[in-house]
């Protein structure tokens, strides 16, 4: 069971917060929000189709039999006052007016990266910078995958030296909430009004 508890209640008067988990198909987001989700997550994971393998790339993904058809639903209770609400994205390129959508009114995103296939995640993270929301990127580490420095990570994914980058489990409570820590602590460091002068 991934959740920690069904009947959590957000505690009175918490902002509540929403976060989008991007990232490219199979790049760990529907085991990232169960990970880290409070209550039972909501799931819109389907099998996959033949019709579905003519236009998905599914090199090197030969595990892979379902995919998020819509949304990944959590909720995490991050301090006494921020609730965050998480909106897992679909992976595939066809559903990218959907992740759209699905960003609208978030206050920042958490972009999944998988170091075997870095360059997938580039589109997720087009997608923040054209609509001007913070965002951290997160390297998954998956069993077996090489590693990086993190120089090369961001020169690969071409990000600038402002933005956070991590890395984490998707499987791990601990890890994975680590991520949307630095995610939130940068959002909050932008949304910040300037001091008077």
């Amino acid at each position: 069971m991934p959740y920690k508890s069904s009947d959590r209640y957000v505690p009175p008067g918490a902002r509540s917060v929403k976060i989008v988990v991007l990232g490219p198909f199979a790049v760990g987001k529907t085991t990232f929000v169960g990970t880290v989700s409070e209550i039972r997550p909501m799931r819109t994971e389907e099998e996959m189709t033949q019709a579905g393998r003519l236009v998905d790339d599914l090199e090197d993904l030969r595990g892979k039999t379902t995919t998020t058809v819509a949304m990944d639903f959590g909720r995490l209770t991050l301090t006494d006052d921020i609730v965050l609400y998480l909106f897992g994205t679909p992976g595939q390129h066809r559903f990218r007016g959907m992740v759209r959508s699905l960003m609208e009114g978030a206050l920042g995103g958490l972009v999944l990266v998988d170091t075997r296939r870095i360059a997938d995640s580039s589109d997720a993270i087009d997608l923040l910078e054209e609509a001007g929301l913070p965002y951290t990127v997160a390297i998954n580490h998956f069993d077996g995958a090489p590693r990086y420095a993190e120089s090369d990570l961001r020169d690969s994914l071409s990000m600038p030296d402002h933005r956070p980058l991590v890395g984490l489990d998707a499987r791990m409570f601990s890890s994975a909430k680590q991520g949307l820590i630095v995610l939130v602590s940068d959002i909050l460091a932008h949304f910040r009004p300037e001091p008077a002068r």
